[in-house]
């Protein structure tokens, strides 16, 4: 099983990116769940991923154990932006990320109110619109991530060491 995860770590680290990208884009867009800020920056990582995957699948001159480590340090980046957002949503530290506020400032008074019209507030960071079993969906691509870091770290100790190509 371990030589089977090495030898395929990036098909399946795409896949796996694919599938989170794909549950946010349809929790928003089919089940019109809004994303705040911090919601957007955790899908940063996965797209990196996707970039990875696609290097480590088809480039064959590459030291695949460093693309293994440098995937699993995106996917940890993207496990501390989950972190930070599920400790906005608990209330543990206020965000740092503009989550709530307006974010263009208009270049005159009539600019300004003319936007008002239009201006769609921005979601707060803080206020959670799913939950499972009472988990929200930040906590759960924390999870996620750490998990697929220790995959890919594992895969990379694996890949170094010369038991799998």
């Amino acid at each position: 099983m371990a030589g089977l995860v090495s030898r395929n770590l990036f098909p399946l680290m795409t896949l796996a990116a694919l599938g989170a990208l794909g549950a946010a884009l349809i929790s928003q867009f089919a089940f019109d769940l809004e994303p705040c800020v911090l919601c957007i920056y955790q899908r940063v990582p996965y797209a990196a991923v996707l970039f990875l995957g696609a290097v480590g699948i088809w480039v064959t001159m590459i030291n695949r154990a460093h693309l293994a480590v440098l995937t699993g340090l995106v996917f940890a980046a993207g496990a501390g932006v989950a972190l930070y957002h599920v400790g906005v949503e608990q209330h543990w530290w206020p965000s740092a990320a503009g989550c709530g506020g307006v974010t263009d400032i208009p270049a005159n008074f009539e600019n300004f109110r003319a936007g008002l019209r239009d201006l769609k507030p921005v979601k707060p960071c803080d206020e959670i619109d799913w939950t499972l079993f009472g988990v929200s969906m930040a906590t759960y691509n924390m999870a996620v991530s750490l998990g697929l870091t220790a995959v890919c770290l594992y895969a990379a100790r694996r890949i170094g060491g010369g038991k799998s190509a």
